[in-house]
């Protein structure tokens, strides 16, 4: 099969009406590797850069309530920081590059489920301001 590892994904794919921090950005422990009393954070095993992940809620109207809070990991040598809060919104909207999934069975349920990761998070770009007809003419977008 032509498909190993983490398949890469665009932001719009996975979040085609945007998404919103609901949590803190945490560093990512491995539980494997650390022992009473030593905490040992997860490395990205392809990288080797530290794993961070953040609760986001997606703005999808049609998502289940269940299924609308989801963790995303990113990789990154030092704590992401949280794009500022815009006026009136009670949560912070978010973008992620370099954004992958990866597909593994659930042991909870045994569905399918989709680990994603991204490199990088940000704002949300803005969509470009509407053009202004100047008088008499008409001006397409």
């Amino acid at each position: 099969m032509a498909i190993q590892g983490p398949i890469p994904i665009s932001f719009h794919q996975v979040f085609p009406h945007g998404c919103f921090i609901v949590g803190e950005v945490e560093q990512v422990k491995d539980f494997d590797a650390s022992s009473k009393g030593r905490t040992v954070y997860a490395k990205d095993k392809n990288t080797g850069e530290l794993v961070w992940q953040v609760a986001v809620m997606d703005a999808d109207p049609t998502v289940k309530a269940g299924q609308k809070t989801v963790s995303v990991k990113i990789l990154s040598p030092v704590q992401p920081i949280v794009p500022a809060a815009l006026p009136g919104l009670p949560f912070v909207p978010v973008e992620f590059d370099g954004m992958t999934v990866t597909a593994y069975v659930a042991q909870n349920t045994g569905r399918l489920a989709w680990s994603i990761r991204a490199t990088a998070m940000r704002p949300p770009r803005t969509a470009a301001a509407p053009v202004k007809a100047s008088a008499g003419k008409d001006v397409a977008a």
